[in-house]
C-alpha cells in the first residue's frame, strides 16, 4: 500500500510539473544555452517549491485530521472535481507563454530563481490540498503517509524536469510548435484519469 501511495503521488507530481509555462520555457532555454545541468538546476528549484507546498498541505491535514476525517467523502469528491478541472484546463490550454526571465548565471542561482518564481504563486497550495484530498490523505493522520506523498510529489516533479532537460539536451534544436501542446494534453489526460478513479472509489464506498 505504501508503494502504491508513493507511485500515485509521483504521477501527480509529474502531472502538475508537466504543463509548459514560463518556468518550463526557461528550463528549455537554459538547457539549450548552457547544457543539461543548467536545465536540471532550474527544475530543481521548482521541484523544491512543489515539495514545500505539498508539505504545507500535508501539515494542514495532519493538524486537522480529526475534523477532516469526518469530511473524507466530500473532500475526496472536491479533490476529484478539482483534478478533472485541472485536466480539462490542460487539454484546452494553448501553451505559448514566453520564458520567465532571471538574471542568475550559475546553477545555484538558477535553482534559487526558479524556486522563488514557483513559490510566488500561493494558489499552488490549494491545488496540492485538493489533490491530497483526492488521494484520501485527509482520512489518516499517519506521518509516514504524509512523507510518502511529499516525497512522491518531489520525485515526480524532479523526474519531469530531468526528462525535459535531457530530451532538449539531446535534441539541441528548435522544438516543434506542437511540443508544449502535446505535453499539456498528456498531463491533462493523467489528471482526468486520477479524477475519474477518485470519483469511482467514492461512489464505490457510498454504494
Amino acid at each position: 500500500m505504501d508503494s502504491i501511495l508513493f507511485a500515485k503521488s509521483l504521477l501527480l507530481g509529474l502531472a502538475i510539473a508537466a504543463p509548459l509555462g514560463p518556468i518550463g520555457a526557461l528550463c528549455i532555454h537554459r538547457t539549450l544555452e548552457n547544457g543539461l545541468a543548467a536545465g536540471v538546476a532550474g527544475g530543481l528549484g521548482t521541484a523544491l517549491a512543489d515539495a514545500l507546498y505539498a508539505s504545507l498541505a500535508a501539515i494542514g491535514f495532519a493538524t486537522f485530521a480529526g475534523v477532516l476525517s469526518s469530511l473524507d467523502t466530500p473532500l475526496r469528491l472536491a479533490g476529484a472535481m478539482f483534478m478533472l478541472w485541472l485536466g480539462i484546463q490542460s487539454l484546452r490550454a494553448s501553451p505559448s507563454k514566453p520564458a520567465a526571465r532571471v538574471s542568475a548565471r550559475n546553477l545555484l542561482g538558477t535553482t534559487a530563481a526558479t524556486f522563488a518564481l514557483t513559490i510566488a504563486n500561493p494558489v499552488t497550495i490549494l491545488a496540492f490540498a485538493a489533490l491530497f484530498a483526492g488521494l484520501g490523505l485527509a482520512a489518516t493522520d499517519s506521518a509516514l503517509d504524509a512523507v510518502l506523498v511529499v516525497s512522491g510529489v518531489f520525485a515526480g516533479s524532479m523526474l519531469w524536469w530531468i526528462l525535459l532537460s535531457g530530451g532538449v539536451s539531446i535534441a539541441r534544436h528548435r522544438l516543434p510548435d506542437t511540443f508544449a501542446r502535446w505535453v499539456a494534453r498528456m498531463s491533462g489526460i493523467l489528471l482526468i484519469g486520477f479524477g475519474i478513479w477518485t470519483l469511482g472509489t467514492v461512489i464505490g464506498q457510498l454504494m
